[in-house]
């Protein structure tokens, strides 16, 4: 027959220490990972806010230089204008001088 030995008292309290010290260092290992992943999703929800900020940012941008475009070409338009403006004068002059030269009106 197989003969069964028995811890004793003492082997077993060290034993069960042992492991209640192993399950704490775990505990605490585990608790500083889900820290460390709560901390990772607050990062990753901030950084889908601060893209989505960019984005509007970067479509507003975009309006402003359209705005700003049309800005800056306002007085090229007005000066087109009067360039024509003084061109159509000029002939009308060119014109009515010929005409009145020639005896006409």
């Amino acid at each position: 027959m197989s003969e069964i030995e028995y811890l004793t008292v003492e082997v077993h309290r060290e034993f069960a220490e042992r492991i209640d010290a192993e399950e704490n260092r775990q505990n605490k290992r585990l608790e500083k990972l889900e820290d460390g992943f709560g901390q990772l999703s607050e990062l990753t929800s901030a950084l889908k806010v601060m893209a989505n900020n960019m984005e509007n940012m970067a479509k507003e941008q975009a309006k402003q230089g359209e705005r700003l475009q049309a800005i800056e070409d306002k007085p090229a338009q007005n000066w087109d204008k009067l360039i024509w403006a003084i061109a159509g004068a000029l002939i009308a002059g060119v014109i009515g001088y010929v005409l009145a030269s020639m005896g006409v009106g």
